[in-house]
């Protein structure tokens, strides 16, 4: 007996908005699980006596497998349903955040904080995909995708200072109990055939995709290893590195499977768009890490304080991702890309100068909340675009691909920015200015 699932047309507006806030809530959810951690670093260190080589673990463990399953987590998704697979991955998701809360010792947390991110990267694609089958006008899809954003972009504001609240009260333990009863809110959301995503054929090369995921670790412990100066550990593992990628090469090659999207990559504009998502978790994620550590350490303040440090950078994700998807569906993504670049390449740059001139809070503030717009710009036209130019019945491998390149560039913005942050925070705000301004460059060559 056949299953008829209600089509997009189908399905009544209140409806739809419930399953999108099921789906914004979950991406809430892996946000809020990168941004939560930040102010609790200190109180971690202290209480599993964690080095700055083990907080860029705790961070990285999570963000390498993220970014290194995206690859084909997205074509998991149209495979086997996007709707089948975002609801498995929030409950994965949910228990391994209570597990994390029990963590005795750094290594178990920094196992289960992989774990989190192979969950994280089955709910992210999907969810576009979900997306893309409740709204399929262009014009409709470009304001679900800002609100999306925006309630996803809540994690990114509420996520260091509730943190900080968090970590005051109870301890780091309780930023990951929070994620449980969010889990079982975004399963009560979600539930429902009308986001039924129809299955694929495509086949998924996993001996390809292992061997992403160990270039992309080996690289993160080369970059950690170098900025701790242990420089045998470091060659031992850019050897690695060199052996798994040219593996991942020759695998590619010979795959009738492969785990990248050659078509899409072939276009300029495309990989000028990559280029520019990678650049925007670059600097965010990096200064996530850097900048707890510099307020806590060097300026004295507490948890909640840093927390409430980091409202300029937050607040603009929740209020200026509608006021970009009006933008591009009106005129296109292009505009509040190089924008949102600019954006961030200024703050990076004023952070830094503060940094070095020991300035007063109101000067990281002007920094912070230039790179608040700056991302807020970016991400959701980066997104309208390129699930934009999928073809159809790729749209969760698309998604997987732009948020694989962002999240490599969030573990690469973590170990190297940690590794400049050894002498000093200005050093590190600078190589995220240069990131930026550098792609920014690239994309505005790129018509």
């Amino acid at each position: 007996m056949t299953v008829l699932t209600p089509s997009a047309s189908e399905v009544a507006p209140a409806g739809r908005a419930r399953y999108l806030a099921g789906i914004s809530l979950g991406y809430f959810m892996v946000l809020l699980d990168m941004t939560v951690l930040s102010v609790a670093e200190p109180d971690l260190a202290a209480s599993l006596h964690a080095s700055m080589a083990g907080l860029q673990w705790a961070t990285t463990g999570y963000t390498v497998t993220f970014a290194a399953l995206l690859l084909s987590a997205g074509a998991v998704a149209d495979r086997h349903g996007a709707e089948r697979v975002f609801r498995a991955g929030i409950a994965v998701f949910a228990l391994a955040s209570l597990l994390s809360a029990l963590a005795p010792v750094l290594w178990v947390l920094v196992a289960l904080r992989a774990v989190l991110g192979i969950a994280a990267a089955a709910c992210v694609p999907a969810s576009m995909a979900m997306i893309a089958r409740l709204y399929p006008a262009p014009a409709a899809r470009a304001r679900a995708i800002a609100a999306w954003a925006a309630i996803s972009g809540a994690a990114v504001a509420a996520g260091p200072l509730a943190g900080g609240a968090l970590v005051e009260a109870s301890g780091w333990r309780a930023v990951f109990v929070v994620n449980v009863p969010l889990g079982v809110l975004v399963l009560a959301l979600t539930l429902g055939r009308a986001v039924a995503c129809p299955r694929g054929e495509r086949r998924i090369d996993w001996s390809a995709q292992l061997a992403a995921a160990a270039a992309l670790a080996l690289f993160t412990d080369t970059l950690i290893a170098a900025g701790a100066y242990a420089w045998v550990h470091a060659a031992c593992a850019a050897v690695g590195t060199a052996a798994a990628g040219a593996g991942f090469v020759l695998l590619e090659r010979r795959s009738d499977a492969p785990v990248l999207n050659r078509a899409l990559l072939a276009s300029a504009r495309v990989r000028a768009g990559l280029l520019a998502g990678a650049a925007v978790n670059f600097a965010l994620t990096g200064a996530l890490f850097v900048l707890p550590l510099l307020l806590q350490r060097e300026r004295g303040f507490s948890p909640l304080e840093t927390g409430l440090a980091f409202l300029p950078l937050t607040v603009p994700f929740v209020a200026n991702p509608p006021v970009t998807g009006r933008i591009v569906a009106r005129y296109g993504p292009r505009g509040p890309i190089l924008a949102g670049l600019a954006l961030l390449a200024a703050g990076g740059a004023a952070l830094a100068a503060a940094a070095f001139a020991g300035a007063g809070y109101p000067w990281l503030a002007a920094g912070l909340l230039a790179c608040g717009f700056g991302v807020s710009s970016a991400l959701p036209a980066l997104v309208a675009a390129i699930v934009g130019a999928a073809p159809d019945g790729t749209a969760g491998a698309v998604g997987g691909l732009l948020n694989a390149v962002r999240q490599t560039g969030a573990t690469v913005g973590v170990a190297l920015m940690g590794a400049a942050a050894t002498a000093g925070a200005g050093w590190a705000m600078l190589v995220s200015a240069a990131a930026c301004a550098a792609a920014g460059a690239a994309f505005a060559a790129a018509r």
